[in-house]
């Protein structure tokens, strides 16, 4: 097994990038989810309400961010330690810096509401919840835990009920993961409990749970109908009753931290 591609998703809920390599860090590979859109009330903004934030571009510099959509482009300096608000996200409440008040306008027009950008800076603190990681992890504005990790073989069974049941496949992206590992057996990695990725090593914490994102084009915001919901409602529904409905990928927490890259060798430890 190798890695097939890393994924980093600056802001969250915004179209996610494709590198070659990433530090692995205790909170994520480095640069993901560090930034949030929130409403008014410093509730967090995703997909599930405003699917427009997947058209939206997000490329971090030294000590920026670039956001691009609709054609424009909005440079957005890492605030400073202040101007900062309570955010919430999953009901964790995160003491976060907030952007300028021009990036603000700017998001606000495209998602036709008042909203803030937030950012979490060295001030902000956020971990793992214990009902997963007894030992609490550091955590950025990831759902639940600071990594997704996906395979191809997986993908593939899922698109192969998908066809069989007259519908088009989906592609990874659907799916946000933050490492895919090509591997030849669908669904391994429900039996993976340690992995060692390059320097890093992953504890497999929990099957992630899925939710219409995954019904979202990621390219276009357009909601494409009841697919692959549909289909790994078949295949692949939750008998855990901490966990609330249908299955796909794993997510991880790292405990051992370093660089990881695609081709690197994946090994199951445990």
């Amino acid at each position: 097994m190798r890695v097939s591609s890393l994924h980093v998703y600056p802001v969250k809920s915004m179209r996610g990038l494709s590198i070659d390599a990433a530090r692995v860090r205790p909170s994520g590979l480095a640069g993901d989810r560090r930034w949030m859109v929130v409403d008014r009330a410093g509730k967090f903004l995703t997909q599930r309400s405003h699917p427009v934030l997947a058209t939206i571009d997000a490329s971090p510099g030294a000590d920026s961010l670039t956001l691009r959509a609709n054609g424009e482009a909005q440079q957005v300096k890492t605030p400073a330690r202040s101007p900062r608000a309570q955010v919430s996200v999953w009901g964790s409440q995160v003491d976060a810096a907030i952007a300028d008040a021009a990036t603000n306008q700017w998001l606000s027009a495209i998602l036709g509401e008042p909203v803030r950008l937030a950012f979490m800076d060295h001030d902000a603190a956020r971990e793992t919840p214990r009902e997963w990681t007894p030992s609490p992890s550091p955590l950025g504005f990831a759902d639940a835990l600071p990594f997704l990790i996906a395979t191809t073989a997986s993908l593939k069974a899922l698109n192969d009920e998908i066809e069989a049941g007259g519908g088009a496949p989906v592609v990874m992206a659907r799916f946000r993961p933050n490492i895919v590992i090509d591997h030849d057996a669908p669904w391994a990695e429900d039996h993976w409990r340690q992995l060692r990725i390059g320097d890093a090593i992953f504890d497999c914490v929990k099957p992630c749970a899925r939710c219409v994102i995954t019904t979202i084009d990621q390219q276009t915001g357009e909601a494409t109908g009841k697919e692959p919901l549909k289909s790994l409602a078949k295949l692949r529904r939750s008998t855990d009753r901490r966990i609330n409905g249908v299955l796909f990928g794993v997510n991880a927490i790292a405990t051992r931290t370093g660089q990881c890259k695609v081709g690197d060798a994946v090994e199951v430890l445990a």
